[in-house]
């Protein structure tokens, strides 16, 4: 995980808004999304579900995605996603 005080040097290539998608849809919300990226690229995520900092980093460990922020900003509700190179 990276220092939260280094967010302003993040620079996603895609921001996805994901609301309020819990568990299952979310994450398969996110997959979808994802596959619109190349690998190394980075996707802000927009997710409020008090269970989506759980599973985004679950499914990013399994998918070989990098998480390299969480519940960052208002609400506590983004992240920081790299794409890896086998999702």
């Amino acid at each position: 995980m990276i220092d939260q005080n280094n967010l302003p040097n993040i620079k996603p290539d895609a921001v996805f808004e994901l609301g309020e998608l819990g568990c299952g849809d979310l994450i398969i919300a996110l997959l979808k999304s994802m596959r619109t990226l190349e690998s190394g690229q980075i996707a802000q995520v927009h997710a409020v579900d008090p269970g989506a900092p759980v599973d985004i980093a679950a499914w990013c460990n399994m998918i070989g995605n990098k998480l390299l922020a969480d519940c960052c900003g208002e609400d506590n509700a983004y992240f920081y996603i790299k794409k890896g190179e086998k999702s």
